[in-house]
């Protein structure tokens, strides 16, 4: 296990002692920035030195932009129809029926919290009491942060009366804010927090690791009624449930009456994202709010302590320490999460860029799963390439592609010369991206119609208005994707590829 340790508990380049391989993993760090930087300068430099290539090349984008979103679109209605099909569905009484053994599992389920009041955190603990499962099966940890000072130890103390004897087991854990090595944030407070439940409950009373499922849930995530039920019978339907995550979708509804039009936009585009993501398991990696084997969670050391994104980290280390042989599960299941609102306009834009900046420094996992893969000479090469393509390409499109459609699409036109402009080509490119790009934009149409199938009742001081808006809010999506998409993702890639490692920064939290 020791050779295994060596790259499972790697965060950046630093932690290598080796100077060879320190040099590799930071070349690897620099990656992702660098393409995207170096795929931004050659459209400019190409702009001006043969503008025709690059019109070209504009044009021939644009049209793979426009199969791009008619592909996606299909994956998102059939991901978004097996979704709402599954939601109907009393996943307990087919559990009771076609599934033996159910009743052995017991469900850890660890909320972390920072500064969150009641508000957020009283109707998670009150989904969790409402789901359809045996509530003596649920082992619920209350993590809390102790640099949150006494009103969060107020708040723990608070839930505790109200919840404690409502669960198998209930536990309040308070993260220490001095441990040497760790980032301040989710992933260090639920590390502490699980190996807290191992200790204090789930070895002292013998309770066996593979009868066990761990749900680290976000604290504004508002559970439906059959979650556990649908978990636990897609999990009992695999056939090595042991080696895979299991992700449901995050449908940031909450308070998205009370978002304005561009957090509404985004908040949407996210849920609509990770919907259509379920009919691709080849290509997800676990997200925000999901469920996994405590064994697999024991296996790799719990979650690392000293990265931003722990969500998906975990995945890329029970990837590596099973050779390969772990994978994501799409459960077809939602789970409500809340829009990135705050009580002014433009600090819920600033937010909602520190939100997504978050997200995309997603990309330090890069460095991490292909050091990994040099490493571990068992997964198959296939796996490997797959998967690094398959991210790599991700994080470059998110950095670069809105930035070349919309903003450097128009480049050869003012860097071409003279020349140029005077060629059929320069006068006619404009006319055929406008046209290309208007019927890609046809998928606002699709998006505008989800919309208003998941909406959560309006509240009664909205009129029917409101309504309206939300349907007319979707050609804001152009502004979006390339303020609150690419514009982040550059930003996070850069900060990586620079060496100015991010910290976690936490969401904030209104209703």
């Amino acid at each position: 296990m020791e050779s295994e340790k060596y790259y499972l508990n790697l965060s950046r380049a630093s932690d290598l002692k080796d100077k060879k391989e320190r040099k590799i993993y930071r070349a690897f760090e620099i990656l992702p920035g660098a393409l995207a930087w170096v795929t931004l300068f050659l459209v400019v430099f190409l702009s001006w030195k043969t503008p025709v290539f690059v019109a070209f090349f504009i044009i021939a984008f644009d049209v793979y932009w426009l199969l791009k979103t008619i592909y996606l679109s299909l994956h998102l209605r059939v991901g978004f129809k097996k979704t709402r099909k599954n939601m109907k569905v009393n996943w307990m009484e087919k559990l009771k029926k076609e599934k033996k053994g159910w009743e052995d599992f017991y469900h850890l389920i660890i909320l972390p919290v920072y500064n969150e009041g009641m508000d957020i955190v009283g109707p998670t603990m009150d989904s969790i009491l409402a789901c359809n499962y045996p509530k003596d099966k649920f082992i619920v940890v209350f993590a809390i942060e102790k640099r949150a000072g006494k009103k969060a130890e107020e708040l723990a103390k608070k839930v505790e009366e109200k919840y404690k004897n409502k669960f198998f087991r209930f536990l309040v854990t308070k993260h220490p804010s001095n441990i040497e090595g760790e980032i301040a944030g989710k992933g260090s407070n639920i590390a502490w927090a699980g190996k807290q439940a191992k200790e204090k409950i789930i070895d002292k009373e013998n309770l066996p690791y593979d009868k066990i499922l761990v749900s680290a849930l976000d604290i504004d995530t508002i559970l439906w009624p059959e979650y556990f039920s649908r978990l636990m019978y897609v999990y009992l339907s695999e056939k090595n449930p042991k080696r895979a995550s299991y992700q449901p979708v995050p449908f940031y509804i909450n308070n998205i009456w009370q978002a304005p039009a561009i957090a509404r936009v985004i908040s949407f585009s996210a849920t609509f994202w990770h919907t259509l993501q379920q009919e691709r398991p080849e290509r997800m990696t676990t997200f925000s709010s999901h469920s996994m084997p405590f064994q697999a969670l024991v296996d790799v050391g719990f979650w690392q302590t000293n990265v931003v994104s722990e969500d998906s980290r975990i995945f890329w280390q029970c990837f590596l320490r099973y050779d390969g042989d772990y994978r994501v599960v799409p459960l077809y299941y939602p789970v409500n999460m809340d829009a990135n609102v705050a009580p002014k306009f433009w600090q819920t834009m600033i937010n909602q860029y520190k939100q997504q900046r978050r997200w995309g420094y997603g990309a330090e996992n890069i460095p991490y799963f292909l050091f990994g893969f040099l490493k571990n000479k068992k997964i198959p090469f296939g796996k490997k390439w797959h998967h690094s393509w398959t991210i790599i390409e991700g994080f470059h499109s998110w950095a670069t592609n809105a930035l070349i459609i919309f903003l450097l699409g128009w480049l050869p036109l003012y860097l071409g010369g003279e020349a140029f402009n005077q060629l059929l080509l320069a006068y006619n490119l404009p006319e055929i991206t406008k046209s290309i790009m208007t019927l890609a934009m046809l998928g606002i149409v699709t998006s505008a119609v989800l919309t208003m199938l998941i909406l959560p009742p309006k509240p009664p001081e909205y009129g029917k208005w409101k309504y309206a808006i939300m349907i007319l809010q979707w050609p804001l999506l152009l502004v979006t994707i390339v303020v609150f998409g690419s514009l982040p993702g550059l930003d996070a890639q850069t900060r990586l590829m620079l060496g100015k490692y991010m910290g976690f920064w936490v969401t904030p939290k209104t209703r």
